[in-house]
């Protein structure tokens, strides 16, 4: 009994409750803020739907055309005498490319994407014009002028008939379904190399010249961030017109030193540079001149030249696509959503068309260059690229005055391009705030992508020869045409490597992909300010079916 009674009192000892473990201390918050990802720019001074007033509007458009220009006198300047033209040739090509530049910025920003992004020409198009112009090299024309006529042709032949490929892609919203596989971790290797992609416009362009180009860039550097915090009124002015006031002073020094004698003895490499008198735009280009369809003749349709033009606008779209995403940022939009990708590619697949039958010498694209001009003057408004196209147009048409200002030496562009560039790859850098920064896999995603979207296009540019023959060399001349424009182009080579392992890797959380804050914007309805930024002018959409919008 006693024992019975011991058992009964006895009770096993209560658990101990054991503390968790003390979290260590997280001294990076004692050391500093740590900052909120931020959906839109709240540093600009205006923004995608708030104007200056007018006069500095006007400034600010001009500006938009000055930077455009640069690269549209470069590929002609490039192109045009190896096809066979003369100078008289390039002041009409240039012309053409400026108007037609003009009409597609003015459709993009109305009906297309609603972002203030300048179309201006693609480099994409370059290895199908050098197929094309080394087709009709060994051929006898009575007259080099003649070779080029039949040259600028045959690439308004396969211009019309690759733009179908984007219309279809465009307007069939095929082009928006794939842009759902993207996220903030693919974009940011996608947006970074449509910047970095182009450095040989950088340094490479400018050390042609570097006694014009260097002061250029230095000079823009030291106004535009030092000098405008000497007086408040400094400030406005030279975060704003700095571009224009530096061009000014060194278009100016180069007129000097091309007066005083200075590259009377130096090689013609250095006097086509250097000279502010070497482009012969001012004595070739017309008073007036409208450019109107077939005003080389009739397009020329070759099987063989189309399925490279047709590489090149899918490059095109690749890329202008990459540069809507960066325009979104510097303008202080969200991120365009799908259906507004897919009108703006249908649409630049119209433009494209309008190229081919106006006789441009390539396609466009969304201009990088003015992209980082938004970021450099903290004005991202669509009012100034809109008057921007007007003296596009008017230049175009009123081809002396457009020769003279064309006539600037293509360093000092390539000095401008070093700062432009680089903002829109910076750019691209802060869609990683998004995501998981600390996740390996996510370094790993990062990482393969901006490398591999560097070094492919780098080994396709030194195994190309000078007539346009790339690494990849089959016997079908169509399937080497679109592999070698596909593979030469950074930012498209980024996309399908990033989108690719992004989307096969799995994450540990959908988080660390940044999902929950990109899925919104990817739909018509899935953020509230969608419709503010990107809904079509004059309530034209209530008359437009749903499935179209």
């Amino acid at each position: 009994m006693g024992e019975t009674e011991n058992h009964q009192h006895h009770h096993p000892p209560p658990p101990q409750v054991v503390a968790p473990p003390a979290a260590p201390p997280n001294f990076a918050l004692s050391r500093g803020p740590t900052w909120t990802p931020a959906e839109q720019l709240h540093q600009l001074q205006y923004c995608i739907h708030s104007n200056p007033s007018w006069p500095q509007a006007l400034l600010l458009a001009f500006q938009h055309f000055i930077v455009n220009l640069g690269t549209t006198v470069l590929i002609a300047s490039t192109m045009v005498p190896r096809m066979g033209g003369n100078h008289g040739d390039k002041a009409r090509v240039i012309q053409v490319l400026l108007f037609m530049s003009g009409i597609n910025t003015l459709l993009q920003t109305l009906i297309g994407s609603r972002l203030p992004t300048v179309m201006g020409v693609s480099f994409a198009y370059t290895l199908p014009l050098l197929s094309i112009i080394n087709d009709y090299t060994d051929e006898a024309f009575g007259t080099e002028h003649d070779r080029f006529v039949r040259s600028i042709r045959t690439i308004q032949g396969s211009l019309i008939v690759a733009s179908f490929v984007n219309i279809i892609l465009g307007y069939s919203r095929a082009w928006g379904e794939l842009t759902r596989f993207f996220t903030p971790i693919v974009m940011v290797p996608v947006v970074c190399l449509v910047g970095l992609g182009l450095f040989a416009r950088g340094f490479p362009l400018l050390g042609n010249c570097v006694e014009i180009g260097l002061p250029m860039l230095i000079l823009l550097i030291i106004s535009q961030q030092y000098l405008k915090r000497v007086h408040s009124r400094a400030h406005l002015i030279l975060e704003r017109f700095a571009l224009l006031i530096c061009i000014g002073i060194v278009w100016a020094f180069a007129a000097i030193l091309t007066v005083s004698g200075a590259y009377n003895n130096v090689k013609t490499a250095t006097k086509l540079s250097c000279r502010t008198d070497r482009s012969y735009l001012m004595s070739s280009a017309p008073w007036i001149k409208i450019p109107y369809p077939f005003q080389w003749g009739t397009p020329i349709f070759r099987a063989s030249h189309v399925f490279g033009m047709i590489g090149a606008a899918l490059v095109s779209s690749a890329e202008s696509t990459a540069t809507f995403f960066a325009a979104a940022r510097l303008s202080g939009a969200t991120a365009p959503p799908a259906h507004v990708l897919s009108r703006s590619i249908g649409l630049q697949g119209i433009g494209m068309l309008l190229e081919g039958l106006f006789g441009s010498l390539v396609g466009t694209t969304a201009s990088v260059e003015n992209v980082g001009l938004l970021g450099l003057t903290h004005i991202g408004s669509r009012r100034v690229v809109q008057i921007s196209t007007g003296f596009m147009i008017f230049f175009s048409i009123f081809g002396k005055f457009g020769a003279f200002f064309a006539s600037i030496p293509l360093p000092i562009f390539a000095a401008i391009y070093c700062i432009l560039l680089g903002i829109v790859a910076a750019c691209g850098i802060t869609f990683i705030q998004f995501a998981n920064s600390n996740s390996m896999r996510n370094i790993y995603v990062l990482g393969v992508s901006l490398f591999l979207g560097l070094s492919i296009p780098q080994y396709f540019v030194m195994n190309t020869t000078g007539d346009g023959h790339g690494p990849v060399r089959t016997n079908a001349g169509w399937f080497n045409s679109i592999l070698n424009t596909f593979f030469s182009s950074p930012a498209t080579v980024a996309t399908v490597v990033g989108t690719m392992l992004d989307n096969t890797l799995e994450a540990k959380q959908v988080d660390d992909r940044g999902i929950p804050w990109w899925k919104p914007f990817q739909h018509s309805k899935g953020d509230a300010r969608t419709e503010e930024f990107y809904s079509y002018p004059l309530r034209i959409n209530e008359y437009i079916p749903t499935r179209f919008l």
